[in-house]
């Protein structure tokens, strides 16, 4: 099983318009620091799903019938707007899988073109896609959205975000077998109080601690904790990192 992180930003991405910030002014001179909207590719024997869908060439960059299907995590526009595009392809179905919620994005429940939306997850749903066996898992953010326990091939992997923290009936989920693999909604450097929407580093650091996955990588990263981190890198345990855009894992 593969994972490759497609992009590793938040909504705002890396560099952000106008900002001149250390992490901003980093990533327009070295592209490697660049972060897109946060999504993923999860390839598992002939199963190759995209998890989102907030890049706007999506059509560029991956040719028909390349890919098997798309794992959305929730319809905000940073991780769903690539489908506005998408759709109006022919000739093929794309079925998409993720929470139910028609009014998501826009009018693409109302016209859907080639993405087929017929069969949302329900909470804790399970399904098997070919050698890939995907669970949906509730998240605690602003709209419905759903992290993914992916497992194939003798692996395990929980890609979750947007969420701070997990509730405790998807972290009860995610501990009934070891983790080998945690990737992780980390938006901000730590906050003197919790934030609403995303995880800063101390409640992901204490999501890590409750799920005790062999690795983790923090994702959906800000340009404010890029910049904290250039001065404090050190800070993180010896089994997490960081993402980057084109990450293989």
């Amino acid at each position: 099983m593969r994972l490759t992180l497609l992009g590793s930003g938040d909504a705002r991405q890396v560099p952000v318009y106008n900002c001149q910030c250390a992490a901003c002014e980093r990533a327009r001179l070295q592209p490697a620091y660049r972060r897109g909207p946060c999504s993923a590719l999860i390839e598992c024997g002939s199963q190759r799903w995209l998890i989102d869908s907030g890049y706007t060439d999506l059509c560029e960059r991956f040719p028909p019938h390349s890919f098997s299907g798309i794992l959305q995590t929730h319809y905000h526009a940073d991780h769903a707007q690539g489908l506005l595009h998408l759709r109006w392809g022919q000739g093929l179905v794309i079925p998409v899988h993720g929470p139910a919620d028609p009014e998501g994005l826009a009018d693409l429940y109302k016209h859907p073109g080639i993405l087929d939306f017929s069969q949302p997850f329900s909470a804790f749903e399970q399904r098997q896609l070919g050698e890939l066996s995907v669970t949906a898992l509730p998240l605690n953010h602003s709209k419905l959205t759903f992290g993914y326990l992916l497992e194939g091939a003798g692996r395990c992997i929980a890609y979750l975000t947007d969420t701070i923290g997990v509730p405790a009936d998807s972290a009860a989920v995610l501990t009934r077998q070891p983790l080998d693999l945690l990737v992780l909604d980390c938006s901000m450097a730590p906050q003197p109080v919790a934030p609403r929407n995303h995880n800063d580093l101390t409640r992901a650091l204490e999501t890590i601690e409750l799920l005790q996955p062999e690795h983790a990588v923090l994702t959906h990263l800000g340009h404010s904790f890029d910049a904290w981190l250039m001065e404090n890198l050190e800070c993180l345990p010896a089994n997490v990192s960081l993402a980057w855009d084109g990450r293989v894992l």
